[in-house]
């Protein structure tokens, strides 16, 4: 028995010693690798509302924060003043309409925001720009509409937000798992100059990354698959230098509380994820919200970066956020 529990013991101490040497050497600070700061706006300069209680179901509009500018998400006018606000990428939503086009806009269904109605892909563009996008917007329960009126007609298509910023990173959101909308998608930015698509992102369903990433190969693609793949191929290899294969040409969207797991947090782990051709971001908290919309959008948020961060960060807030990461 006494030979079993010092067997036991050397054993488990010869794995902690191994553990801490894992971890002096993937430490960040042995890494001389910084990488630009990146700011993306999450839908542009957009209208906020609260995180808690939020369900696949919640009309987002009805619980606004009281507005503090007049932009409405997804939309040009949001977009140019995310990017004059100090933004390098705006993620944007799609939705494949009737007549053969995309739809810049986020929900599924049209009567939250907009006074139309029916099912967002199941309508025509035409009809969609008919819409006014501000119409349900109300931060006191319905007492005052402050955007209603002011949105009619400024619902985008994809093809217009690409013409009117050529030379701009996007991050698109393919709002479906429907694998025909990848190939719908590839078949439009494959139209593109090389070198705008190549400024280009895309995240969403499994399906439709799956197929838009076959179909353009290098382009940056994220899904929930992809995202749990590469993090846990991380979390069980990064001690080595290795980086899984998941973890290429992707996106890696990391919680600002739990970035301390991934090895060699913050450079040591960008400078790899860069070299692999992935982009990493940093977003709000875990818990706070879904991933993908929970984001650096207080400077209490900013604070629990890293001491020295450079790198990607994920915002909501980029009027608010943007003049504080910026700052050298």
């Amino acid at each position: 028995m006494r030979k079993l529990l010092n067997l036991l013991v050397r054993v488990l101490l010869t794995f902690l010693a191994a553990l801490v040497l894992a971890v002096v050497a993937n430490a960040s600070c042995w890494s001389s690798y910084r990488a630009p700061k990146v700011l993306l706006a999450h839908r542009g300069l957009a209208q906020t509302h609260p995180s808690d209680g939020l369900t696949r179901d919640t009309c987002t509009a009805e619980r606004i924060h009281p507005p503090e500018h007049p932009y409405l998400e997804n939309t040009l006018p949001s977009m140019r003043a995310a990017f004059e606000a100090g933004a390098d990428i705006v993620e944007f939503d799609v939705h494949p309409t009737t007549d053969g086009q995309f739809a810049v806009f986020h929900d599924w269904r049209l009567e939250c925001r907009t006074d139309g109605t029916g099912v967002t892909r199941e309508r025509p563009l035409a009809y969609l720009k008919t819409l006014d996008i501000g119409h349900g917007y109300t931060a006191d329960g319905g007492r005052t509409f402050p955007s209603r009126g002011r949105g009619v007609g400024l619902m985008p298509s994809l093809d217009e937000v690409l013409a009117a910023f050529p030379d701009r990173r996007f991050l698109i959101n393919i709002k479906s798992n429907d694998p025909g909308e990848g190939d719908l998608l590839a078949d439009r930015l494959l139209r593109l100059p090389a070198e705008q698509r190549a400024l280009l992102m895309a995240y969403g369903g499994d399906l439709p990354i799956e197929r838009l990433r076959a179909r353009i190969p290098g382009l940056r693609g994220m899904s929930r698959r992809t995202l749990k793949d590469c993090a846990l191929g991380y979390l069980a290899l990064g001690w080595s230098g290795h980086v899984p294969d998941a973890c290429r040409d992707t996106l890696l969207l990391v919680p600002v509380n739990l970035g301390f797991l991934l090895w060699g947090w913050p450079h040591r782990t960008i400078e790899r994820m860069h070299a692999a051709g992935t982009e990493v971001f940093v977003i709000g908290p875990y818990g706070a919200g879904e991933i993908g919309t929970s984001g650096i959008d207080t400077l209490e948020d900013l604070g629990r970066l890293p001491a020295g961060y450079s790198g990607g960060l994920w915002t909501n807030r980029v009027d608010r956020i943007a003049p504080a990461f910026i700052a050298p």
